[in-house]
């Protein structure tokens, strides 16, 4: 399939479903799926553990956690839902960390990242996420009460067009200078499939390549550029207008699965036959070349982003905070 025909996305829970059946195996790429009936929400945890299955699956090898709420954004306000979501991402979060106990928190230091462009607001959901974080290196730094305790720095490098800087090179300097144990990098992303608009958070460890979803490579934020581990964290707020095409296609082609006078229609029959690529490099095709590159968000994206942005930074705090210890 050529390059411009990819469906984008930056879950790797999609990179999966690229193959079709529930049993599928992937060598290298290790999947474990959980419903939580009480919190109504799926985690699935996707482990690429060779290169083999990070070329297949076209992400670095690392552990990512999806969690799909898919009721999130008919919640929004929900101050009870925000602290659920919150405390499934604080534990997902506290196993990536460079910890195996809870004690150990306090003595990390900690530097998170809020990624992308406060003035675009599908792109704003690492900057509000630090606008919502409890910081606290400056208390412990002034306050010997508290021991060895770190705390929680915070930065938002902007995007190229603000400061005329790649984010990697300003992270690469704060790092450089206070050296801390771990980043975590906020970002949002793109989707792959429309359900998962606004509705799912990812953690990585892999660190994070701004911009990848929409084609807009950056350079990364991972271990190996900062010299210390990289927790990704992020939520699809776009998706590719061809995606959509495909999702409605894909809903046409079911409806009229229902019909009986389209069975042995040539071209019903034809179409229901198109594997994803096939139908991607069809719509690809028959779009206007001005929609090829457009991306789209939610029309209610300003109250979305809000929402999420407060969840996430409700599940750092509860972690790291002094007021949630």
């Amino acid at each position: 399939m050529n390059d411009k025909f990819n469906i984008y996305t930056d879950l790797a829970v999609e990179s999966k479903e690229r193959f079709k059946g529930d049993n599928v195996e992937i060598s290298g790429v290790e999947v474990y799926e959980n419903i939580d009936d009480v919190y109504e929400v799926k985690l699935t945890k996707v482990e690429i553990t060779s290169p083999e299955g990070a070329k297949i699956m076209g992400k670095p090898m690392g552990k990512y956690v999806t969690i799909e709420a898919l009721d999130m954004i008919e919640n929004e306000g929900d101050n009870k839902r925000k602290k659920q979501l919150g405390k499934m991402l604080a534990r997902e979060l506290f196993y990536m960390l460079p910890v195996r106990k809870k004690e150990e928190l306090k003595s990390l230091s900690v530097l998170v990242v809020g990624l992308g462009n406060k003035d675009v607001t599908p792109d704003a959901l690492g900057p509000y996420t630090v606008a919502n974080l409890e910081v606290t290196r400056h208390i412990f730094m002034l306050n010997h009460k508290y021991g060895k305790s770190k705390g929680i720095s915070a930065m938002i490098p902007g995007v190229m067009a603000q400061s005329g800087m790649e984010s990697a090179e300003m992270v690469e300097g704060i790092v450089a200078k206070i050296k801390p144990d771990v980043v975590i990098a906020i970002d949002a992303l793109a989707a792959g499939s429309s359900k998962r608009l606004n509705s799912t958070i990812q953690l990585a460890d892999t660190g994070i390549n701004p911009g990848s979803g929409i084609g807009n490579r950056r350079k990364a934020l991972n271990k190996e550029t900062l010299g210390v581990p990289v927790i990704a964290i992020g939520i699809p707020t776009v998706i590719h207008a061809a995606t959509i095409v495909r999702d409605t296609m894909e809903q046409m082609i079911k409806v009229l699965s229902e019909l009986t006078n389209m069975e042995g229609n040539a071209g019903f029959e034809m179409l229901r036959a198109f594997d994803d690529n096939e139908k991607m490099n069809l719509i690809m095709e028959l779009m206007d070349e001005k929609l090829v590159n457009m991306f789209v968000t939610p029309k209610d994206i300003d109250e979305s982003i809000q929402f999420m942005a407060e969840t996430v930074a409700y599940g750092i705090n509860l972690l790291f905070s002094l007021t949630h210890r």
